[in-house]
């Protein structure tokens, strides 16, 4: 009752101060985005979608498609979605509560906060560095959590008391390097600062305050109303088996779950220029470079300075999120979508583009097509069975193999071999890790892309060692 109440007010708040002409001009862009709209959805396959559009008080609200491709269950403005790394936001909010608190200093180390990083190599990382990614913890670090172990505390204590025990890959304050790390450490700086868990605390402080009533930490108020993820699947798509935010060991990173008309009153919030949940002065100390290492983030927010705007996105097994708002005006925007973006086919990062221009009272631009990753997927959707064949016609032709000799015989024997075993290295290790994740990371977004993948490198090395194995296998 309480969120209704308070959309009721706002509600009432926008019309009483609504002109002909701005709502002349709403009306002009509600069509606008529902024709890019119209031709987005189909291109990039995406089941479902909501957003919500915030300017100068003006709320405008929509949504598209299913929760669950083909079940009929639509979605809505009110709709949970798990937020994935916009929840950063949330979490950097949350620290400068404490600080207002008196409770966290932003230059002390973390050390200060947790006994378990004392004397550790990260130990002296301070607040600040960890909001601003700028701590020397690498991606790969930060995504190397995501799966869980089964040998493993995948709590956030657990994940936490891991970090504790590993070396930044860079010097504190050198670099900046995106890491969902920094903001585990944060969660666990929350939880022992105000004796409360994460999610208890977020709620309570953050989420209660808003009327943000169809949101919650990894999902657990959404029962059965949340949208459901979808991740590519061989030109189709397919929900992901595990719904809700990220668990709980991951969730200060990447755990909230919220609907596209409860992150309108949170970006409402933070575009007001009022004192509320933090300062103004605050507010907009998170939306500006936080240091000269980091000249494109904040606290918890993504700058564009040409744009004078802060934005984040969000990534979570079958669901892209962005929200953006304006640094100097009472605008923003929030899109959310029930899909992965696919390698080339099925672009939900279009949508994300197109939304965010909206948002800010632009025209989107027409992306284009997606020629360089369609032709990597396509390559790695043809090369197994190429192989395979290889493998047919070297079986076939295993009396010519037998017959070479000579350095030139023996270098088209032999290198093949390299060549595969170099092949499958950058498609199973470092392809993945230019993505910032591990193998079985990068399948939880992409499982096509990583099935394809890992066929290429063993159809391409069974070739390589099976045509080898034939020429020597004849000769006396």
């Amino acid at each position: 009752m309480r969120r209704y109440l308070v959309r009721l007010l706002f509600s009432l708040l926008v019309m009483s101060g609504l002109t002909m002409p701005a709502l002349a001009q709403a009306n002009t862009q509600s069509l606008a985005i529902d024709a890019y709209l119209d031709e987005a959805m189909p291109a990039a396959s995406a089941p479902g979608l909501a957003w919500a559009i915030l300017d100068n008080g003006d709320l405008r609200v929509g949504s598209r498609g299913e929760r669950i491709a083909g079940s009929g269950l639509p979605v809505s403005s009110d709709t949970p979605f798990a937020l994935g790394s916009v929840s950063k936001s949330f979490t950097a909010l949350a620290i400068m509560q404490l600080v207002e608190a008196g409770e966290v200093d932003l230059d002390n180390a973390v050390a200060d906060y947790l006994e378990g990083f004392a004397g550790q190599p990260g130990g002296a990382v301070t607040i600040r560095q960890l909001l601003s990614h700028t701590s020397g913890w690498s991606t790969v670090q930060g995504n190397s959590f995501q799966t869980g172990r089964a040998d493993q505390d995948n709590t956030l204590a657990g994940n936490v008391s891991q970090l504790a025990e590993t070396s930044p890959a860079r010097e504190a304050g050198t670099a900046w390097q995106y890491s969902n790390a920094n903001y585990l450490i944060l969660g666990a700086v929350i939880e022992a600062v105000s004796e409360r868990d994460f999610a208890a605390y977020v709620e309570t402080e953050i989420l209660a305050p808003l009327g943000m009533d169809d949101s919650s930490v990894g999902g657990r108020a959404a029962g059965d109303s949340m949208a459901i993820g979808h991740t590519p699947w061989f030109g189709a798509r397919r929900p992901v088996p595990v719904q809700g935010g990220a668990s709980g060991g991951m969730a200060p990173a990447g755990g909230i779950v919220a609907s596209a008309a409860d992150m309108a009153l949170y970006l409402a919030m933070m575009t007001n220029g009022e004192d509320d949940l933090i300062t103004a002065d605050h507010k907009v100390m998170m939306m500006r470079p936080a240091s000269a290492a980091s000249p494109f983030y904040g606290f918890g927010w993504f700058i564009d300075a040409e744009a004078d705007a802060a934005y984040h996105t969000g990534l979570t097994p079958g669901v892209e999120t962005l929200a953006i708002l304006s640094r100097s005006q009472q605008r923003g925007g929030v899109v959310l979508v029930n899909a992965n973006s696919g390698m080339g086919f099925g672009v939900t990062g279009d949508i994300l583009a197109g939304m965010s221009a909206f948002a800010l009272g632009e025209t989107p631009e027409s992306a284009g097509p997606h020629l360089g990753t369609q032709s990597l997927y396509v390559m790695v959707l043809v090369l197994p069975v190429l192989f395979v064949a290889g493998i047919v016609l070297a079986w076939m032709g295993r009396a010519g193999l037998r017959a070479k000799s000579g350095i030139a015989g023996w270098f088209s024997l032999v290198f093949p071999v390299f060549s595969t075993l170099a092949m499958a290295w950058v498609f199973v290790d470092l392809m993945p890790k230019l993505f910032g994740a591990p193998l079985a990371t990068f399948y939880l977004y992409q499982p096509d892309m990583t099935i394809l993948l890992v066929a290429s490198a063993v159809t391409g090395v069974s070739f390589s060692v099976f045509r080898l194995a034939l020429a020597l296998s004849g000769r006396r």
